[in-house]
């Protein structure tokens, strides 16, 4: 079955039909640059291209990077303040004629993670981190999503983690992988020490490049492990939502 998906990050959207049959895009993926500022009309318009490119008719599932509570976006990190409070699901549901899921991003990546990739069959608690204009966060326990974490605006050295530890920290800032493996053992042995994961799961674009600081890291309890579908999964995890609308 495929069902369409868009994922909405810092820097790009992106979306594309996804084969949940198997857990992977159906087609190659379009991708358009985020608009800045972020606002709601001109992010709309830009999911609207994505989708009308395929000529897509029927359920639609996108990714927010922010708390979404029955189809409304609550917060608003990385992107326009205007979206908070919107009832997000509707503006995208009118702009494209079509039914809408709207979840928050890094839950839609763990969600296909859970169902297709790294915690695939995983029991206990699994925590997927997607480390790229922030850090998003996705928990399960034995396979249940707890949704809306936000674990990247935990406080961490007196501000949010994500400041301190994220893949856009780390090139702002041009940090080494060693340097950057560093900051990431800090904030990771939080999280551990919060949740006591048994599988932590990285996901994100830089997960395309886990040999570089994966082999640096600390020792944890918890098993850290790349993201399998790497950057696909909030595409497929947005289609996944989709699905849903029956």
């Amino acid at each position: 079955m495929n069902v369409f998906g868009v994922d909405i990050g810092g820097s790009g959207i992106k979306g594309a039909p996804a084969d949940l049959d198997q857990g992977k895009l159906a087609q190659e993926r379009l991708k358009v640059l985020t608009p800045h500022p972020a606002e709601p009309d001109s992010v709309v318009e830009a999911v609207r291209k994505v989708v009308t490119h395929f000529d897509w008719k029927g359920p639609v599932g996108i990714t927010f990077p922010g708390v979404i509570v029955d189809g409304h976006t609550r917060t608003a990190a990385n992107v326009d303040k205007g979206w908070i409070g919107l009832d997000a699901r509707s503006r995208f549901s009118d702009a494209l004629g079509l039914p809408v899921a709207v979840v928050n991003d890094a839950d839609a990546a763990g969600m296909a993670e859970v169902a297709y990739g790294a915690g695939k069959g995983r029991k206990g608690v699994v925590l997927m981190l997607t480390l790229g204009t922030g850090i998003g966060s996705a928990l399960f326990s034995d396979g249940v999503l707890v949704p809306n974490t936000e674990l990247g605006h935990l406080e961490l050295n007196g501000k949010d983690a994500e400041k301190h530890a994220s893949s856009a920290a780390k090139e702002e800032h041009d940090w080494s992988w060693h340097h950057w493996a560093e900051r990431l053992d800090d904030y990771f042995a939080m999280v551990e020490g919060l949740f006591s994961p048994q599988l932590i799961i990285i996901g994100g674009g830089v997960s395309r490049k886990a040999d570089k600081f994966l082999p640096l890291l600390k020792p944890l309890r918890a098993e850290i492990v790349p993201a399998q579908l790497q950057n696909d999964a909030g595409i497929v995890g947005a289609a996944m939502a989709a699905a849903q609308l029956g």
